[in-house]
């Protein structure tokens, strides 16, 4: 009763019903014939899509993955054997708008390759809110049988009431200031987990969200928290938290197995790893895994390519080494949130991180739109890049369950 972190977490959760109750409505709002009926009642334009790809989905328009390894390796297939207990997860970064899935399906139909099994979004929530994307996306994801992640607003990037950002690390003109916030990470000052905690049950019990994106080790610690108190949320480490060595795995892994459930279930459901790990680093992170029982809960995901500007220096492919460790490390995403560098560099238009945070107004009224959507599809062609040379090797992947017959 005394002890005020606790309470305040409480408060926010009573807040938005309780604990049951929260879990009651986000269950109601997930379900599609939810989803749908509040598209409907907004008299919204992607219910047509929605059942074009409810239609391709349930006219088995797209490739089965026995399909698909016999057009990959020809006759060979029949004969080969693949060990499914290794199945990489396949994953895509950052699709924002809800039409580049319709558009993305057209294509895997049309080429008859592969949808992504892992979608992470970085869209402006309450912007994405306002022209219906949240939902349509959503009721996306339960045709396809993929999972998706959804970034929060509340982070140390909101403006304060100067304009400027809360996190007084960011924001700065030049010098050094700039690369002190760069070397503490976005930031989520003094009361911002409240009120991301707040806006998480928002999203979680309007719109059923139960995935977001987690920079910042508070946040963490209040998603272990709260997932241990009964709510059923589940988040992923983002790359952007750094952690680049064993000691930062174990800290991380440790501390949710303090907070895991009786069942050994964590919310901690995806842990980006940062882009300059290498192979042992993940052999590593799998053994603290393994050893704190969750290799089957915890998924070590990992970018086997990056935006071509503002987030790594280029040429960054990691698709051998992913080739290397795919036959040993269990319960990996392969991130894909880049083209084949050599294509991206290439385009008039290359993928560039930043592009993730242009309000949509500004991207249309630049022209963008289409250019971002060569970059989206450029993520899928490098995805199903990674798909080929896995199978090649008799390796396995997770692509959109439900779109993919086995």
């Amino acid at each position: 009763d005394d002890n005020p972190l606790v309470n305040d977490l409480i408060e926010v959760i009573e807040k938005h019903g309780g604990i049951d109750e929260v879990n009651r409505k986000a269950e109601e709002a997930r379900k599609l014939k939810n989803l749908m009926a509040k598209l409907k009642a907004k008299k919204s334009p992607y219910i047509k899509d929605l059942k074009w790809l409810q239609k391709q989905q349930e006219n088995e328009a797209f490739i089965s993955i026995p399909d698909y390894r016999r057009r990959v390796l020809g006759d060979k297939a029949d004969s080969m054997s693949f060990d499914e207990s290794f199945a990489i997860t396949l994953e895509i970064s950052a699709c924002q708008f809800f039409p580049w899935v319709i558009e993305e399906a057209k294509q895997a139909i049309e080429k008859q390759n592969l949808m992504p099994g892992r979608f992470i979004r970085v869209r402006n929530m309450a912007e994405q809110t306002a022209d219906d994307h949240v939902i349509a996306f959503a009721a996306a994801m339960q045709i396809v049988g993929a999972s998706y992640v959804e970034t929060l607003d509340t982070k140390g990037t909101l403006p304060g009431p100067d304009g400027l950002p809360l996190n007084v690390h960011l924001g700065c003109p030049s010098g050094l200031g700039c690369v002190t916030g760069g070397f503490g990470g976005i930031g989520m000052p003094n009361k911002l987990p409240l009120k991301w905690v707040d806006e998480f049950l928002h999203y979680y019990t309007e719109y059923g969200v139960k995935q977001v994106l987690n920079i910042n080790s508070g946040t963490v610690m209040l998603g272990y928290m709260m997932h241990k108190l009964g709510i059923d949320m589940e988040f992923k480490i983002s790359v952007f938290m750094g952690n680049d060595n064993p000691y930062a795995v174990l800290w991380t892994l440790m501390t949710a197995y303090l907070f895991n459930r009786s069942d050994g279930t964590s919310p901690l459901i995806g842990f980006n790893l940062s882009n300059s790990v290498d192979n042992e680093t993940i052999e590593m992170s799998a053994y603290i895994r393994e050893a704190f029982g969750f290799e089957e809960v915890v998924r070590i995901e990992h970018h086997i390519v990056e935006t071509y500007k503002s987030i790594v220096r280029q040429p960054y492919d990691r698709l051998d080494e992913l080739l290397d460790i795919a036959d040993h490390v269990k319960n990996i995403s392969a991130k894909h949130e880049g083209g084949v560098p050599e294509i991206d560099a290439a385009r008039d238009h290359p993928s560039d991180i930043s592009e993730y945070f242009l309000p949509k107004s500004k991207i249309n009224e630049d022209g963008l739109m289409p250019k971002l959507l060569i970059n989206y599809l450029d993520k899928h062609h490098s995805l199903n890049r990674t798909a080929e040379e896995l199978t090649k090797r008799g390796l396995t992947f997770i692509a959109a369950q439900k779109l993919h017959k086995t």
